[in-house]
């Protein structure tokens, strides 16, 4: 099985279990289960809950144990897309080559949609058929992903950086909190569902941060030469953020997303995993990728 299709056999597990969580369009207040939907159900690879469904597969667990968290993550990252394409934030027009949530149902019911997703996750958490521990776990783990510690974090240091010049250390610690926390987040919820070892989750955890941080460096690469028309979404928009690019070249960017996917793939080694084959292959995937 190829890559793409081990992340669409995933993403059809957490699609047919994301249903069973969201809000029905029934309800008075329906309009917001619409938009939240419009959103959640917009495609994308998927990657973070298949990271989770990974996880907990090369851990040893039953991938149905980590449904509830995979669906979760997703949430999370839809929550934060929505908000990144508001006026307010980057002002986008399109999202995986659809209208953008605020230009389908407008800023505020945007805005509450991505708010609603937030605050769902955390309950999606506390349905995953686990023991209390875990699930506590479960939500330190993702609230820290998703906070000042980490995503939201990230976010605040993207927009302080069209203020003044960074340097690379601070474009990277924007990178990590941005993009590599919510992964590190997926990776360490599908080893808690499976009960892995604190070895297993260090492991993940290195595994993420390092992949996390390639993946988002190819974003910036393909911010520069990628096709709009294939991402899905308008490109240029780095043209007033810093990045590596912008302050040491495309060549040393390039360098830096095979030094980092290579250290990703070695972290995997430590970690006494099952079977680490697909997530070798996926880290290249994605760091060669042309959307």
């Amino acid at each position: 099985m190829t890559v793409v299709e081990k992340l669409a056999e995933y993403s059809a597990m957490t699609e047919q279990a994301m249903a069973e969580y969201l809000p029905a369009a029934e309800i008075p207040q329906g309009k917001i289960s619409e938009a939240m939907a419009y959103s959640v159900n917009a495609g994308g690879k998927r990657l973070r809950p298949g990271l989770t469904l990974e996880f907990c597969r090369i851990c040893g667990g039953d991938i149905k144990d980590a449904l509830a968290f995979a669906c979760a993550v997703e949430m999370v990252h839809t929550y934060s897309l929505i908000h990144d394409d508001l006026p307010c934030m980057d002002n986008d027009d399109f999202r995986r080559g659809k209208p953008t949530n605020h230009k389908v149902y407008g800023e505020a019911m945007a805005t509450l949609a991505g708010d609603a997703l937030l605050t769902l996750a955390f309950e999606t958490l506390t349905k995953a058929d686990l023991d209390p521990d875990t699930i506590v776990a479960a939500v330190i783990e993702l609230s820290r992903a998703a906070g000042v510690s980490g995503m939201l974090g990230g976010q605040v240091l993207d927009l302080e950086g069209e203020t003044r010049p960074y340097t690379e250390q601070e474009i990277k610690l924007t990178h990590n909190l941005k993009t590599g926390a919510l992964f590190a987040a997926a990776c360490k919820l599908g080893c808690l569902a499976a009960g892995a070892s604190r070895r297993q989750m260090n492991a993940a955890e290195a595994f993420a941060k390092s992949m996390g941080y390639a993946f988002q460096l190819r974003d910036d690469v393909l911010d520069v030469i990628g096709d709009a028309a294939e991402l899905g979404k308008a490109t240029g928009h780095d043209e007033n953020k810093q990045t590596i690019i912008s302050v040491k070249g495309m060549e040393y960017c390039e360098q830096l997303i095979l030094e980092h996917s290579e250290k990703a793939k070695n972290a995997l080694e430590e970690g006494d995993f099952n079977d680490v084959g697909f997530l070798r292959e996926l880290t290249d995937w994605l760091t060669s990728r042309k959307i």
